[in-house]
C-alpha cells in the first residue's frame, strides 16, 4: 500500500513536524508514505476573489504534477463526506480490496483546493465544519491514516 500525503506549503513549526514524522514512521509498519510539499503562492495585501482564484488554481497545477493517472485522489474538504475512524478505515480497506493500493491525501493551500484538483478529486472527505490550520490538519491526517490501519488489523489503539 502507498500512501502519499499532499499539502500546499511547508512545515514550519518544529513541534508539528516532530509530530508529522512520529505518525509517519509509525504508519511506515503498515504502508510506504511519500510526503509531497508544493510551494504555496504569496497572497498580495486586499486579494481580490479573483486574486484568491488565481492563487488556488496555481497551487492547484502544482497539486496536479505531483499526481499520477493510476493513484486515487482524497481531497480534504469542508463540504466532503465525513467519516468516524472505522469509516475512514473501511474506506481504505475497501480501496485495497478494488486493487487500489495508491492512495494520495491532498490538503490545499489556507485557501482552498482550485476546481481542477476538485474535478480531479475521487473522493472528498471531511474532518469538521470547522478551520483547522493546515500543519495541524497533516498531523491529524497521518494520526487517522495510522489508526486506521491500526482497526484494519484488529490491532490495540483504537479506542
Amino acid at each position: 500500500m502507498n500512501i502519499t500525503i499532499l499539502t500546499v506549503g511547508k512545515i514550519k513549526e518544529k513541534f508539528f513536524r516532530q509530530a508529522i514524522d512520529e505518525y509517519a514512521k509509525r504508519l511506515s509498519g503498515y504502508a510506504k508514505v511519500e510526503q509531497i510539499e508544493v510551494k504555496d503562492e504569496k497572497e498580495p495585501n486586499n486579494a481580490s476573489p479573483k486574486d484568491l482564484e488565481l492563487i488556488k488554481e496555481k497551487e492547484g497545477q502544482a497539486i496536479l504534477a505531483k499526481i499520477k493517472q493510476q493513484q486515487y485522489v482524497i481531497t480534504l474538504e469542508v463540504n466532503g463526506e465525513a467519516l468516524t475512524s472505522v469509516g475512514l478505515s473501511q474506506k481504505i480497506e475497501m480501496l485495497m480490496n478494488r486493487g487500489s493500493s495508491d492512495i494520495v491525501f491532498v490538503i490545499g493551500g489556507s485557501n482552498g483546493l482550485g476546481q481542477a484538483v476538485k474535478q480531479r478529486s475521487n473522493y472528498e472527505l471531511s474532518f469538521s465544519n470547522m478551520t483547522y490550520p493546515h500543519q495541524l490538519m497533516k498531523v491529524i491526517l497521518l494520526e487517522q491514516i495510522y489508526r486506521a490501519f491500526k482497526i484494519m488489523k484488529g490491532e490495540s489503539y483504537h479506542k
